[in-house]
């Protein structure tokens, strides 16, 4: 339990401050006040700075809670200490927070005397800013020059004793249209290993269409149409990064908004629109969204016997319950023949529904796989009139009965598939071709999944099938037209997906791509809304177009990078296929190029990062990616090794989180992250022999730099200063010496040197 102690609260925020708190303050200047023999900067690192090299206070767990009311955020954040020493700890706390930050409140475990706090004149926030970092030595404070900063003062940490710290701030939230932004800051460095567990709860007067995090994946649940709550998944809390939450309120039909990123070397920049559903209905839309059409294929050969064809019809069997009264549905069974429940798609009713369950009963495993007839059967049954056709295909094996080719299998759905239906395969097991099943699922605005031995099917193709409840737009299309409603030709490139899916309940549409030119942009969103066809139109301008939303050119570079990987992958359906294929080559060299630039790597470019490899010899690179994807693109189509990289594939193309540490599956389906290729906002460092290099340097040999800059000189600090500008002060926080382009010239920041 911690003694008594006078704390003191420093707000670096301009002139902003409590009445209470002001009434409180005391003549103590604070700013003139020595550092504590620890400093704690919970999102910066784990672990106490210690000016004296005494520390031993660590931070074990971050919790935050977030309420926002419509464009105000309350902030709390929960910090848990424990001092590892035998010694008392006296630890002092700064937390960076937004501009305008209000403390609304400052407590720990244990008794304490009255708080005091003080406002600082910014100039002398700045100078004390830069004390720390001086006195301290360490470039990890660097990050947060530009914020506004929370100081706190002094609480003792008993020996090997914990301490539970809380603060509550509030800031006004920025707004843009009828989108509203919400940034928690954290250090984007790999190396940060403090799970933060946060949540927000969002109210609203108006509905809430969608939320929406470029930097961490979120579980949502919808209290209401205008309130939601959100919480970082337990596999995002140590995720590096600042945490971005963003929300639309609801417009009439489809809700669409704007990030965009300027880019001179493009031509303009890098956009990513982000598009909701309605939450709540209005008088202007039907109460009832688009039925559908259900067709189960169900692979019942013999190797499917035992556990997973009893897992099968289970999952067939919710399904048929889960279809609504009024849709319609089929169950199609195969092995070496292909049988039906019905020639066509029935009504459900609790006549039909009975039926079906009595024929999936009696389902049993037997024969071959006859992959090419069934998917014909169930592409060419006679629709039912005003639904969406979704089918879905599961296998566990090759194809072995039949027409056995793959591209005679893939063009089934591009050419042969009259109705439209979307095809969700689920390839059970390693036997099966991978490859081929999300080429399937991608072709028909579907997705593929795949259920590994640990897994079981019935919770996997249950889960699917419960992402599909609700079709709001199907068949969407997007045009990017001019003032009069022309297509605007030459103003984009690039843009992904290339074919948008269908939009059921709860869904939101991530469209990334590059524009061109400053002029405003119009985009065109038409689909079948409620089963009538609608268009939608978004108009925006590029006046709020900015640097700090660096994770635009990086999630648009990671889905093009996935392209280019699934092209040369579905090439190798073709057997006598060859990276020495100047097409091949072609997307190779892309591939490798934009890697670079990025430090987006996959399991095809990590040799990148590896230490040793010459990022000058463009000619070697390219030679060691075409080997890799040579073996593995082209050649592993199934089997463990065809499945991981179906794995990757499946997230990335459809990304909308980053992936700072470059998570991938290996081929042993091995989580795999890499930890010396550093993205900090829309830059990428390179650690070469202990020196971080940008990677637009990275592939130049023998690098002579414009100017040498000392750490802690007022040089650097200035400089610190102009990048935090663009929200790239990160990139003065890494560890050890930094090349990085700045103003066109290559500069190098030399690291703190040993006393």
């Amino acid at each position: 339990m911690c003694r008594s102690a006078r704390i003191w609260i420093v707000v670096i925020a301009g002139s902003m401050i409590l009445p209470a708190a002001r009434s409180a303050a005391q003549p103590t200047h604070i700013g003139l006040r020595p550092l504590a023999s620890n400093v704690l900067v919970p999102q910066s690192r784990g672990r106490a700075f210690a000016p004296e090299r005494q520390g031993g206070v660590e931070i074990t767990k971050v919790s935050v809670l977030v309420d926002i009311v419509e464009t105000m955020a309350t902030t709390t954040v929960e910090i848990d200490l424990v001092n590892e020493t035998n010694r008392r700890q006296e630890a002092e706390l700064i937390v960076p927070v937004p501009d305008g930050a209000v403390v609304r409140g400052f407590a720990y475990d244990g008794p304490h005397g009255p708080i005091s706090a003080e406002v600082l004149p910014r100039d002398e926030a700045r100078r004390i800013y830069q004390g720390l970092v001086a006195r301290i030595r360490d470039p990890a404070l660097v990050e947060f020059v530009g914020y506004n900063l929370i100081r706190s003062s002094v609480f003792p940490v008993e020996p090997h004793g914990k301490q539970k710290v809380r603060l509550t701030y509030e800031h006004l939230l920025e707004v843009d249209g009828n989108r509203v932004d919400y940034i928690l800051p954290r250090t984007e460095s790999l190396q940060y290993a403090v799970p933060w567990q946060v949540t927000a709860h969002i109210k609203a007067k108006q509905p809430i269409s969608t939320v929406y995090s470029a930097s961490h994946r979120m579980e949502i649940e919808r209290v209401s149409g205008r309130h939601l709550s959100v919480k970082v998944t337990p596999d995002a809390c140590k995720e590096p990064g600042p945490f971005r939450l963003s929300y639309l309120l609801q417009s009439d039909g489809v809700t669409a908004s704007l990030f965009a990123y300027p880019d001179r070397k493009v031509g303009g920049g890098y956009f990513l629109l982000l598009a909701g559903l309605p939450a709540e209905m209005t008088r202007n839309q039907p109460a009832e969204p688009v039925k559908r059409e259900v067709t189960l294929v169900i692979d019942r050969s013999g190797s499917m016997r035992s556990e997973k064809i009893e897992q099968a019809k289970e999952a067939a069997l919710q399904i048929i319950a889960g279809v609504r009264e009024g849709e319609s549905f089929n169950v199609i069974i195969y092995s070496n023949t292909v049988e039906w429940f019905s020639d066509k798609p029935v009504v459900k009713d609790g006549s039909t529904a009975r039926a079906a369950q009595r024929y999936i009963e009696g389902i049993t495993a037997t024969g071959g796989t006859n992959i090419y007839d069934a998917l014909t059967a169930a592409l060419n049954q006679e629709p039912t009139a005003g639904t969406l056709p979704i089918v879905l295909f599961l296998t566990d094996g090759l194809p072995t009965v039949g027409q056995t080719s793959e591209i005679a299998i893939r063009d089934l759905v591009t050419k042969s598939n009259p109705h439209q239906r979307r095809v969700f395969t689920f390839g059970v097991g390693f036997d099966v071709n991978a490859a081929l099943l999300e080429k399937i699922a991608d072709e028909s605005r579907a997705r593929a999944e795949f259920v590994l031995p640990s897994e079981d099917v019935e919770v996997k193709v249950g889960n699917v099938f419960k992402r599909l409840t609700g079709p709001i737009l199907a068949s969407p299309e997007l045009r990017v037209v001019d003032h009069d409603g022309d297509t605007a030709l030459g103003r984009t490139r690039d843009i992904l997906p290339d074919k948008l899916p269908d939009l059921f309940e709860g869904d939101r549409l991530v469209v990334l791509g590059q524009y061109v030119g400053d002029e405003p942009l119009a985009f065109r969103l038409k689909g079948d809304y409620f089963g009538k066809e609608r268009t939608f139109k978004f108009g925006f301008d590029f006046d709020k177009a900015s640097a700090k939303n660096g994770f635009v050119p990086r999630l648009w570079a990671s889905r093009k990078i996935a392209e280019l990987i699934d092209a040369v992958r579905q090439m190798g359906a073709d057997p006598s296929a060859s990276t020495r294929d100047p097409k091949v080559k072609e997307l190779v060299d892309e591939i490798v190029r934009l890697s670079t630039e990025f430090g987006i790597l996959t399991e095809y470019t990590a040799f990148l990062a590896r230490e040793g490899t010459d990022l000058a010899r463009p000619v070697e690179l390219r030679h060691e990616a075409s080997d890799r994807l040579s073996e593995r693109a082209l050649g592993a189509r199934w089997g463990m090794g065809g499945v991981n990289q179906s794995l990757n594939s499946v997230h990335q193309k459809s990304q909308t989180e980053l992936n700072m540490r470059n998570f991938y599956y290996d081929e042993q389906l091995n989580e795999v992250s890499i930890s010396n290729v550093q993205q900090i906002n829309d830059k990428a460092y390179y650690n070469r022999r202990g020196r971080w290099i940008d990677s637009t340097l990275v592939e130049r040999e023998n690098v002579t730099p414009a100017r040498v800059i000392a750490f802690g000189s007022q040089e650097y600090f200035d400089l610190a200063e102009r990048l935090a500008r663009e929200n790239r002060q990160g990139s003065i926080a890494l560890t050890g010496d930094i090349l990085l382009m700045v103003d066109g010239e290559p500069v190098l920041i030399q690291a703190p040197r040993a006393d």
